[in-house]
């Protein structure tokens, strides 16, 4: 579509604009409530169950199958032989449980870019849904470590451009100022799935032995049957592009894509390979991807190991479900706060910036105290300063690239790398580390350090002038 243009002008704040004729009244208020109401439900819902089926193989550690064989092994990553599922059904030994983890990051990071742009929102995103959730149900019934291995890939695959998928289809919709606090409800979605998926176990273990499937079976079972049914709806809910929002009238349409437009400084929204390779070769993509690979490390792997965690401190592994709950639950919370400061403010790194502090005090107490109770507040301290980064992180990079075809690739360049800490995270959990944990403290505290160093470089920038790669753009 050509570029938009407007004979008229349009005041920065303005409720009313002049589009080549007499003024209409356009309410900003208005229009972004008519795009949270229609985009940040469907967007919300979908990376809910994206985080949700991730990160479960977290939770069936802890579900109890028939109960292990004499002389089985102890779950890997726990230390605890009374505690069986997943790991204990599948006879998994050693560093094969976070093999299982880490397995999934690698095409869900290489994968990012082909992902992207390919076909409309609202064909690819619910498509994507229902592969990941018959992969899903396909996980219930593996039986052996070869078998969760192949599903963990395919899982990735499927999930793969999910996240820069829908950071990219926001900013698609949004002006930059009002971007952060969207990627906060956005992320909020996964941190509620952490949340979430700790009751949901809870719960779903209760069926252990129906149908002579194990308790974490079923987990991925009605997990994936949930996906499957939601991105059928999903489908007719979607809306693409703001050039074809019927919901949106026409003198609204103009001012939003005047707006975006504005925020982009009117570049091209047309495919060409030259802007790939601008955006392959901005030192600014390469900048925020070491911010975001050292945001991820931690990030990552917090919902998925800490019901270990907490199990390690002593809680059963019950309790240990639901005592995950309140850490999710808080940096949910802290998530939506600090977003709504960061659009006020606009700013981003100073944001990332105190959420690594926060997280560095969180870490340090879980590492320096022996009382349980005192190192469980120190797991909550952690979720309300390093879930919050992540968001801010999200944001931040939804709105420093200029063009469409540019910002999708990077985005989906940056969220790959911060994947591939994932990664890295996977293997910090060991099972010679339980039950004190000292490794994985401190390593999170050197990952949540290095984080703040870097965005902290990142603004030195500024004094590059027109050269900088961070010119023109929200710190």
């Amino acid at each position: 579509m050509s570029s938009f243009t407007t004979p008229g002008k349009l005041v920065a704040g303005s409720r009313s604009m002049s589009i080549g004729g007499p003024a209409q009244s356009v309410d900003p208020k208005r229009v972004l409530w008519k795009l949270d109401s229609r985009l940040l439900p469907v967007a919300c819902t979908l990376y809910f169950l994206c985080s949700l089926d991730r990160t479960n193989i977290g939770t069936t550690v802890y579900s109890n199958p028939f109960g292990p064989a004499d002389g089985d092994v102890a779950i890997a990553v726990t230390g605890n032989a009374k505690i069986a599922g997943l790991v204990a059904d599948l006879h998994l030994t050693g560093v094969q449980f976070n093999l299982c983890v880490a397995i999934l990051l690698i095409p869900y990071s290489l994968l990012d870019v082909p992902a992207l742009k390919k076909i409309g929102p609202s064909r690819w995103l619910p498509l994507s849904m229902v592969l990941w959730g018959c992969i899903m149900v396909s996980m219930s019934f593996v039986k052996n470590f070869g078998g969760i291995m192949t599903a963990r890939v395919f899982l990735g695959a499927a999930e793969a451009g999910i996240l820069p998928g829908l950071t990219y289809y926001l900013s698609a919709w949004y002006p930059k100022a009002s971007l952060a606090k969207r990627i906060g409800i956005l992320y909020a979605g996964s941190t509620l799935a952490s949340a979430f998926g700790g009751l949901l176990a809870f719960a779903i273990e209760k069926m252990n032995g129906i149908g002579r499937l194990a308790g974490w079976s079923w987990i991925f079972l009605l997990e994936g049957l949930l996906t499957v049914l939601v991105a059928t709806l999903l489908h007719f809910c979607m809306h693409d592009y703001p050039e074809n929002a019927a919901f949106l009238s026409k003198a609204e349409r103009d001012w939003l894509l005047d707006t975006i437009r504005g925020d982009t400084v009117g570049l091209s929204r047309h495919f060409k390979r030259e802007f790939v390779i601008q955006a392959l070769r901005d030192p600014q993509a390469y900048i925020h991807a070491v911010i975001f690979f050292f945001t991820a490390l931690p990030a990552l792997s917090f919902p998925i190991f800490l019901p270990t965690i907490i199990n390690g401190l002593g809680f059963s592994s019950t309790n240990a479900q639901l005592l995950s709950i309140a850490p999710n639950a808080t940096g949910c919370v802290f998530t939506l706060a600090v977003c709504y400061l960061s659009d006020r403010l606009r700013a981003r790194g100073p944001f990332i910036l105190a959420g690594s502090a926060v997280a560095i005090v969180g870490y340090a107490i879980v590492l320096g105290t022996k009382t349980p109770a005192a190192q469980y507040a120190g797991t909550i301290v952690v979720g309300a300063g390093l879930l919050p980064s992540v968001a801010c992180q999200l944001a931040w990079m939804g709105g420093m690239f200029g063009g469409e075809v540019k910002r999708a690739v990077a985005i989906a360049l940056i969220v790959g790398c911060g994947n591939l800490g994932g990664v890295v995270a996977s293997f910090i959990y060991r099972q010679q580390d339980s039950p004190r944990l000292h490794l994985i403290n401190r390593s999170k505290i050197a990952q949540c350090e290095r984080e703040g160093i870097t965005a902290e470089k990142s603004d030195a920038f500024e004094e590059l002038g027109d050269g900088s790669p961070l010119y023109r753009y929200t710190l």
